[in-house]
């Protein structure tokens, strides 16, 4: 399946991320549609969404050593783990990964499946608090 066919698109973080924003022939290949997907970045992840075009006058998460960059690109960077923006959701931090994860199952699959696919992963002795936690942040951001 090629990224453009794809119904959601979770878009990673690395070393390697602003190389790849670089790459104008990677880029073009890129064409996501924010109209028809849902689209979710983590950390520098991003950037791609900027270069893409798809942050028009949407604040992103993003990890601290990402921020300064994405700042440069006139896009505001929220002091947070998660937001979004209709079917466009980004995460700050590594960890907040999982934040990503539970919007798109709760997106795709219905808050009950969210909540049962964060139960089952998280910490034993933490399930109840992870669970109350993770819908505490991506709670404000479901339609």
């Amino acid at each position: 399946m090629d990224v453009i066919d794809a119904d959601a698109v979770l878009i990673g973080s690395g070393i390697k991320t602003r190389d790849h924003v670089a790459d104008e022939q990677l880029m073009t290949q890129l064409m996501l549609d924010p109209t028809r997907q849902l689209i979710g970045a983590q950390c520098s992840g991003a950037l791609l969404l900027e270069k893409l075009g798809l942050l028009k006058n949407i604040p992103v998460c993003t990890d601290l050593t990402t921020a300064p960059w994405v700042q440069e690109t006139g896009v505001e960077v929220l002091n947070q783990a998660f937001y979004a923006d209709q079917n466009i959701a980004s995460s700050g931090g590594c960890l907040a990964s999982s934040y990503l994860a539970c919007w798109l199952i709760a997106r795709t699959e219905g808050l009950d499946a969210a909540i049962s696919a964060m139960h089952y992963v998280a910490p034993v002795g933490e399930k109840d608090a992870y669970v109350k936690a993770m819908l505490r942040n991506i709670g404000p951001y479901l339609e």
